[in-house]
């Protein structure tokens, strides 16, 4: 078994202020200590293997647990050693922990409460390998009314698995009947749960009656195999349906908690497709982990119900989890760096941007119609909306008709941010001034900000002056990036016009004499051009950033991809410059193209280590004419007054004159005749939602070079499961190996079917340049 690492890797957990004032944090100790021993071919589980697994699987656990009361089965010894139940909480018990206190008959006990990711860290630092939750929540300091119901199925001596399932599905149809849902889950130990959210809650004893009437009336309909009998000697070759810790008394081990048996198994939400297998058994953490990774957490619709009143209460309120794809937490947040922002473009009744601040466990959130401004000299409307969980600091996607904010989210920038003063009223009254000003550090907009509440929720966007000093030099800029369009109709007296040149593109950092080369991605690839060293000798009494590509020119002068993917020591390659965007400690990024592009003429024309390409004369029909003309890749249409703004952009537009897509290797097949000990062709994908969107094969364009260099790059990369989010047909999957999907690639291809399979695809090379990340459909 692969060893799972501690979420964090110093071994602590840290976490938000408590109220009274103190720091949650856990470190973990012993984390060495085997808990499980080795079983079959997997090794030990020891302690920072539950730790790591406890921290990541919070997320998902959570929502089950919170505001519960957590009893703790320990095996601080590892299982092979005595194990006891723990309620009461210690007095040596952080007191950053949330607890309350139960009458029981001649004593008060206190519990804690599990809410947050630390507080699981902290279950797994006391190896409490058990966590069990009864099925009611707190409502305040008082136990309140059941929220959902749960079925035991436990085996008696010589039941199988195929049986469990058969009663599960029988209590299933009986719920189903009455209008509620079910969820099934492997024990973790030898039987089956099923867990029933509750619409409207009931008392304890009512969840109790309706438990033991579905059980008893499951024993009448299924005497053969179902008992509702708690005597154990009624339960050979039947299965116990065990209704009654649906009590307020009692608890049942939580889902997603490990178990302490031999291996390391937990008690895990399965799917009813999977009840139908013969072979089904218990998973282990690691397991488990994969599962929710790939599919998420199958019991999503069971704990919806919000617990306490925080600062995502409006933000809950307005959203449905079951009918938006928005993250709606149920668990209270947590304090983070408070230093991250993302400005999300949000397609909705009408375009606007979202600027997003991390504060406090939430992202401080306000509508900005025209984004934030670019100028000092304009001021933009910003409206303050609810706050909104960090989670959606990653958000994209399509939120549904007739849902909250309807339209399409994408993330139009994110980074950090410094804070000079952050003044955050809670309300929108209007009778406190808001106020807050940051820096933010960000790949397409950088500067320092201010937002200025004017009335309301009404607030004022200001971008402040520069402050960076004349001889810092920025790095690491992410290059801006042309949208796909046509260019046929635009004109000469608004747009310049380039040629789509077939190489990698580079940002060239040159600093009196030391270059930095990055990639698109932000690679450092410097020791891989080694020719660019010239360039920067003839820099040596500048400091430049360059936007261009690096090229390798076949016999007919022209660019060729195929030459630069293949070079050897004695390929010689260009660097072609088609941007200046910072000279001798003043930043352009904020000029218009038209004067960045007359300081890079004046700059190339004494420097013979770099070309600045020629811009087209004409409109953009007669450009792409011309690039036609001359077996160029295509044209680039750029905007004379367009600042330099990092990512995809309209300011830029690209127009191919032949199709080509990047795409992520999935797996490959052996080759046949020539290429039997090879590889005969790759299968295509595109990142998607679950996985790969299968694109189709290449099996041309290959040299015999390459399709060893392939070969020896994907056999380390061998998968048993394939990395597609659909299942392949029978033919496409056969005598396939499948790997990891890591590795970049670009193919032209002639035609692209409606179900988004490349026909006639031929191969173009790797683009080790480019991340999975980078990979993105191109209908150009």
């Amino acid at each position: 078994m692969e060893r799972i690492s501690p979420v964090w890797p110093t071994g602590a957990a840290e976490s938000a202020t408590s109220g009274s004032g103190s720091t949650a944090f856990v470190r973990l100790t012993n984390a060495e200590k085997v808990l499980y021993p080795a079983t079959g071919t997997a090794g030990p589980t020891t302690k920072a293997d539950v730790f790591g697994y406890y921290t990541a699987i919070a997320p998902y656990m959570l929502p089950h647990i919170a505001g519960r009361p957590v009893t703790r089965k320990r095996w601080p010894n590892g299982v092979d050693q005595p194990s006891f139940f723990e309620k009461d909480l210690a007095a040596s018990a952080p007191d950053w922990l949330a607890r309350r206190r139960i009458e029981h008959k001649s004593r008060y006990v206190t519990y804690p409460l599990i809410d947050t990711s630390v507080a699981l860290a902290w279950i797994a630092q006391q190896a409490a390998l058990e966590v069990h939750v009864p099925q009611w929540r707190f409502v305040g300091e008082n136990p309140g009314p059941a929220t959902r119901l749960v079925f035991d199925l436990d085996p008696g001596e010589g039941v199988s698995m195929p049986q469990l399932a058969q009663v599960a599905r029988a209590v299933r149809d009986v719920l189903t009947d009455i209008g509620l849902t079910t969820f099934p889950l492997t024990s973790g130990s030898k039987g089956l749960h099923l867990y029933v959210p509750l619409a409207q809650p009931v008392s304890s004893s009512g969840a109790v009656t309706v438990a033991k009437k579905i059980a008893t009336q499951l024993e009448q309909a299924m005497p053969e195999l179902v008992t509702a009998t708690m005597t154990r000697q009624l339960r050979e070759g039947k299965v116990f349906v065990d209704w009654s810790q649906n009590s307020g008394s009692k608890t049942t081990v939580a889902p997603y908690s490990l178990r302490g048996r031999r291996a390391p198994t937990v008690a895990a939400p399965r799917t009813w497709e999977e009840l139908d297998d013969p072979e089904l058994r218990q998973l282990r953490f690691d397991e488990v982990l994969a599962r929710v990774e790939r599919d998420g957490d199958l019991l999503s619709g069971l704990d919806d119900v919000t617990i306490v009143e925080d600062r995502l209460s409006t933000y809950r309120s307005m959203r449905d989890p079951a009918r938006t794809p928005e993250p709606v937490p149920a668990v209270k947040p947590e304090a983070g760096q408070n230093n991250s922002f993302v400005i999300q473009e949000h397609h909705a009744t009408a375009l606007h941007y979202d600027f997003r601040l991390e504060r406090d466990g939430v992202l401080v959130s306000w509508a900005v119609p025209k984004n934030l401004p670019m100028e000092p000299s304009v001021n933009h409307l910003a409206v303050h909306t609810e706050d909104h969980p960090l989670e959606y600091g990653t958000f994209e996607g399509a939120i549904p008709k007739g849902e909250y904010g309807a339209g399409e989210v994408t993330i139009w920038d994110s980074g950090t941010y410094d804070t000079e003063k952050f003044i955050d009223p809670r309300d929108d009254s209007g009778e406190s001034k808001g106020e807050v000003i940051v820096t933010l550090h960000g790949k397409r907009i950088t500067g320092r900000y201010a937002l200025i509440r004017t009335n309301g929720k009404q607030w004022l966007a200001h971008r402040m002056k520069d402050q960076r000093s004349p001889g810092s030099m920025p790095t690491g800029l992410t290059p801006m990036l042309p949208s796909t369009g046509s260019v046929a109709g635009l004109t000469a007296d608004e747009w310049a016009f380039e040629g789509k040149w077939d190489g990698y593109r580079l940002i060239l950092e040159c600093d009196r004499g030391q270059l930095r080369a990055l990639a698109r991605s932000g690679r450092d690839v410097t020791g891989e051009f080694p020719a660019l060293q010239r360039l920067a000798h003839e820099l040596a009494d500048h400091r430049v950033i360059l936007d261009g590509e690096v090229v390798a020119l076949d016999t007919k002068g022209l660019p060729s991809f195929s030459l630069l993917q293949n070079r050897t020591a004695g390929t010689e390659t260009e660097f072609w410059a088609f941007d200046l965007l910072y000279l001798d400690g003043k930043s352009l990024l904020r000029n218009k193209y038209r004067d960045r592009r007359r300081l890079l003429d004046v700059l190339g024309a004494g420097t013979e280590s770099m070309t600045v390409p020629e811009p087209l004369d004409g409109d953009g029909a007669s450009a792409l004419a011309h690039s036609h003309e001359h077996g160029w890749e295509g044209v680039i249409a750029k905007r004379l007054d367009s600042l330099y703004v990092p990512g995809r952009t309209q300011s830029w537009i690209k127009a191919k004159n032949w199709s080509s897509q990047e795409v992520v290797i999935g797996g490959w097949r052996q080759g046949k005749g020539g290429r039997s000990s090879g590889i005969g062709a790759l299968l295509m994908g595109i990142p998607a939602e679950g996985g790969l969107r299968y694109a189709g094969r290449v099996g041309t364009g290959f040299t015999e070079k390459e399709l060893a260099t392939l070969k020896e790059r994907l056999e380390p990369l061998h998968r048993k499961e394939s990395p597609f989010s659909a299942p392949l047909s029978a033919i496409e999957a056969k005598d396939v190996q499948f790997v990891e999907p890591v590795l970049v690639a670009e193919v032209r291809y002639g035609d692209r079917t409606p179900g988004g399979i490349l026909k006639h695809s031929s191969w173009r090379g790797l683009r080790t340049d480019k991340s999975v990340g980078d990979v993105e459909l191109d209908l150009g």
